[in-house]
């Protein structure tokens, strides 16, 4: 099999990306395939990509790509979560798709749809511009018909008390829009501004993992997992936030694409941390800019006023950048190699 390298600005680490129609359909044998690819990558000096792409072109009408995103975890090359996703490893799987004919060239203005196997979630990936080995995006995470912004909140509720172990009752906002979040007031956690929020260290940092543990917990899922991630927030000025969020296995140099996303939705939604953050130093109409330790990040989030409750229609993000890295063969899966460049270059000539 061959496996793709790209980049999105602003992740953790490079995506892996695969072609999920050489992969077995069943989840126990890809977690094999998946542990074998793992083991070569950490032979060959890539222990730190720990995201996967498995994407193959889509069968619905509606879309153009279908993508599932695996997080490889800590602990051993045989542990993933499956639950959630990845904004930034979509554009990178979209980068390497079309690289390897899998999808058209990409060209300036292009739209590619990609259906989120994970979650459901429709991505709108619009092509800003393409230079040789960069390609930029403005996402959009697209709602038909929108969604009641209640349907938001996993609990139900806009926000939870927690009981974490060490460390007390702590209130968070529990949203789900291009991933699952825990969204903390930093004051709460005895951090007074974003000055304090991003020179903090390792003491904050086990906190939230433990408020993370505790949210997992609450919703019945793996404490081990990688989801519902979580975020730090405090208010700069009007219209802009400043967060600090939690990878895996360390801080997020940035936020992460879905973060973003997520975070912009739960501005949003009425009673949630976010929300009324959003509103301290004056009204909110969905435009917020993130400011995080990595840069900053514009979000958009629009809702339309459906049945007496406003309804999440679209989150767009935009000047995210991708850099391709290059093609390799995957030598567990190397018999898989020459069936993929037969496609590859079928798919091509398809589309030529």
């Amino acid at each position: 099999m061959i496996g793709h390298l790209a980049y999105a600005s602003g992740s953790p680490c490079p995506t892996v990306v695969l072609d999920a129609g050489l992969l077995a359909p069943d989840e126990e044998s890809v977690r094999r395939e998946l542990t074998a690819v793992r083991r070569y990558l950490t032979d060959a000096g890539g222990s730190h990509v720990l995201k996967i792409a498995l994407v193959r072109p889509s069968e619905h009408p509606m879309f153009d790509l279908d993508y599932r995103f695996v997080q490889a975890l800590p602990g051993g090359p045989d542990r993933f979560d499956f639950r959630g996703s990845c904004g930034h490893s979509i554009l990178s799987a979209v980068v390497a798709a079309s690289r390897s004919g899998m999808l058209p060239k990409l060209t300036p203005g292009g739209r590619i749809r990609v259906n989120v196997l994970n979650n459901g979630d429709s991505v709108v990936c619009e092509v800003d511009a393409v230079d040789r080995d960069e390609v930029r995006f403005t996402v959009y995470f697209v709602q038909p018909g929108g969604v009641a912004v209640s349907r938001l909140l996993l609990t139900g509720e806009a926000r939870t008390e927690l009981a974490v172990e060490d460390g007390g009752n702590v209130t968070v906002s529990l949203v789900s829009s291009g991933n699952a979040y825990a969204f903390v007031d930093a004051r709460e956690l005895g951090i007074a501004d974003h000055g304090a929020l991003f020179s903090a260290g390792s003491e904050l940092f086990e906190r939230m993992a433990r408020i993370r543990a505790a949210a997992a917990a609450h919703l019945g899922w793996s404490p081990e997992g990688a989801f519902p991630k979580i975020a730090a927030i405090v208010p700069m000025e009007p219209g802009r936030l400043a967060a600090r969020a939690i990878s895996v296995p360390s801080w997020h140099p940035t936020m992460a694409l879905t973060g973003a996303v997520c975070l912009g939705a739960a501005t949003r939604v009425p009673g949630t941390i976010p929300w009324a953050m959003a509103r301290e130093q004056g009204p909110a109409d969905g435009l917020i800019d993130i400011t995080t330790p990595g840069g900053d990040t514009a979000v958009t989030a629009t809702t339309l006023e459906t049945a007496g409750e406003p309804a999440l229609t679209w989150v767009g993000v935009g000047r995210k950048r991708v850099t391709f890295q290059g093609s390799f063969v995957l030598e567990p899966l190397a018999h898989l190699q020459f069936e993929e460049i037969a496609q590859c270059l079928a798919l091509s000539a398809t589309s030529a």
